[in-house]
């Protein structure tokens, strides 16, 4: 249907909300409207507007730190509104066993975080591309 669209970003203190440098879930849902976004753009020439998560679901829990991939497509498309599904995944993450706190390890299996479906709308009026 179409490409996917990653986007990775660190988590950062600031993104830290609990005890122990835990990341709200709700940042997961962020990244997943960036790729969302994006999608749009390149399917549609706009923005769109994103209507509603049909499931989400969390996994493993992601700290300030650790480096997240989410990615995304398209899966569906309709006149004016496009199903989307997501995942994150956890690929870089600080290490626990190394001497120094600037250690970090690359995750030989990237450690899924959240996956969701979602869908957006494009208005009929707004479609650049079609």
């Amino acid at each position: 249907m179409s490409e996917e669209v990653l986007i990775r970003l660190r988590m950062s203190t600031d993104d830290a909300h609990y005890a122990g440098n835990l990341v709200d879930g709700a940042k997961m849902l962020e990244l997943f409207g960036d790729v969302a976004t994006e999608l749009l753009i390149r399917n549609d020439g706009d923005e769109g507007l994103f209507l509603s998560y049909d499931n989400v679901e969390f996994t493993a829990p992601v700290y300030a730190g650790d480096f997240i991939e989410a990615k995304g497509k398209i899966v569906k498309e309709g006149n004016t509104s496009r199903k989307m599904k997501f995942t994150a995944h956890k690929v870089i993450s600080p290490s626990k066993e190394a001497e120094f706190d600037s250690a970090c390890d690359v995750l030989e299996d990237p450690v899924l975080v959240c996956k969701a479906t979602g869908t957006c709308v494009v208005p009929a009026e707004r479609q650049r591309n079609h």
